[in-house]
């Protein structure tokens, strides 16, 4: 049973009480991410989820690892698109330590410039390591060029460049405009006294006020269709074709989750059988949905050898044809709405994923949805609406495709696309 609760201040909390277990997890959404950025200070809300963590007024780095690992428990972040967040997941009797560790790094954290310097070389770092691992890379190349000119296209970890550019009063500034308690929501799923936590939630949070008190409000983003490649010396060429999707809060992801089930989410999928299993020409081809605030994307990635780019392409739009063209039979369709309604059970199983699916959702939705609405929204999907959504998506011609890897200079990409025309 999931419940709601606003503080004074504005900041939500959202809980689901979970009696046979004995772990709990706590995480503190901030709705802010890369989309909330300029190109000049992008990957700054991925920054300042490091500088959190580089100590308090009260504690050092050290202390702050030690006082979770000390007790067992987990103390990590990330950062995503549209939102960061910070979480812990401990035995139900050191909850009170993970709400005090948490509440200390957002409002007593230091932002040193020493830390600062430190930080940056960390990230630069990362963001390397990101460079050479080019079926990761292939998909951020992708959200760029279909969102061109717009931030939801930008690297969560930023550039080389912009990461140069952060100094600590943009950090600081940065962090009075986003993370304010209207842009704030504290999850907490296991086992739990409800009263004594929301007391001590308050204790901790309840007195946090600004003068600030702007939220995130995103616009609509325009799909830009075109190719890119990227040379790289790679083993495979990677490539990444994406088609405009559906936005977060739009029920036809129900239906979209169905089509990507039977046609690139796992093993058993079209795509998988066709181009791994019967022709042996990658190792790995899966699609997946993206959904955003006003914005959507689906994405079919493979993996091969150069050589095999064209042949590839060719047999994914086949697919794609045979997709628009036949549909999906009942049959097919009642397979795929078990098979995902098994994935989303087994996914709730921990505390920890089912604090991120309420954090999650009550900070882009301001609405949660129980396990059991969601299974009879899936056991409403019918073959009419899967062929909606299919043509919804592939009978559109915005598609934006990117390539990375040792590819021939002298092959003429547009070939890529042809197969879509």
């Amino acid at each position: 049973m999931y419940k709601t609760q606003t503080l004074k201040n504005g900041v939500r909390v959202v809980s689901e009480y979970i009696p046979y277990v004995r772990s709990v997890s706590l995480g503190v959404w901030v709705r802010t991410g890369s989309r909330s950025e300029c190109k000049k200070n992008n990957g700054i809300s991925h920054f300042i989820e490091h500088m959190l963590f580089k100590g308090t007024t009260s504690r050092t780095a050290k202390d702050i690892a030690e006082s979770i690992d000390c007790i067992g428990g987990q103390l990590n972040a990330f950062t995503g698109k549209e939102y960061t967040c910070f979480y812990t997941k401990t035995l139900d009797t050191h909850l009170d330590i993970a709400i005090d560790v948490l509440s200390d790094m957002l409002f007593s954290s230091r932002i040193d410039q020493r830390d600062i310097d430190v930080e940056r070389k960390v990230i630069l770092e990362e963001i390397n390591m990101y460079e050479d691992s080019p079926e990761e890379l292939v998909h951020d190349i992708l959200s760029e060029l279909v969102w061109a000119g717009d931030s939801l296209g930008y690297p969560i970890l930023g550039t080389s460049e912009s990461l140069n550019l952060i100094n600590r009063q943009e950090i600081l500034d940065y962090i009075y405009n986003n993370y304010t308690p209207e842009n704030i929501v504290i999850a907490i799923a296991g086992n739990f006294d409800y009263t004594k936590t929301i007391d001590l939630i308050d204790s901790k949070f309840g007195n946090w006020n600004t003068n600030n008190h702007d939220q995130c409000n995103y616009t609509v983003t325009n799909f830009n269709s075109d190719i890119i490649v990227k040379f790289k010396e790679t083993e495979q060429a990677h490539i990444c074709i994406g088609f405009e999707g559906i936005e977060q809060g739009d029920d036809s992801i129900y239906d979209l989750l169905v089509v990507n089930t039977i046609f690139g989410g796992g093993m058993s999928s079209r795509l998988f059988q066709k181009i791994r299993e019967e022709k042996g020409l990658a190792y790995s081809v899966y699609s997946y949905p993206s959904s955003y605030q006003k914005a959507g994307l689906f994405t079919i990635y493979a993996g091969m050898n150069p050589s095999q780019l064209n042949e590839v392409v060719k047999l994914i739009f086949e697919e794609i044809h045979v997709l628009t063209q036949n549909k999906i039979k009942e049959e097919e369709l009642n397979k795929a709405k078990e098979q995902l309604k098994g994935n989303y059970i087994l996914g709730l199983e921990s505390t920890s994923s089912r604090m991120n699916s309420i954090g999650r959702s009550e900070l882009l939705l301001n609405k949660i949805r129980t396990p059991d609405e969601i299974l009879d929204r899936i056991n409403l999907i019918t073959v009419e609406s899967v062929s909606n959504i299919i043509d919804r998506i592939f009978e559109s011609k915005k598609i934006g495709i990117s390539v990375v890897g040792t590819i021939d200079k002298d092959l003429d990409f547009k070939k890529l696309i042809q197969y879509s025309v």
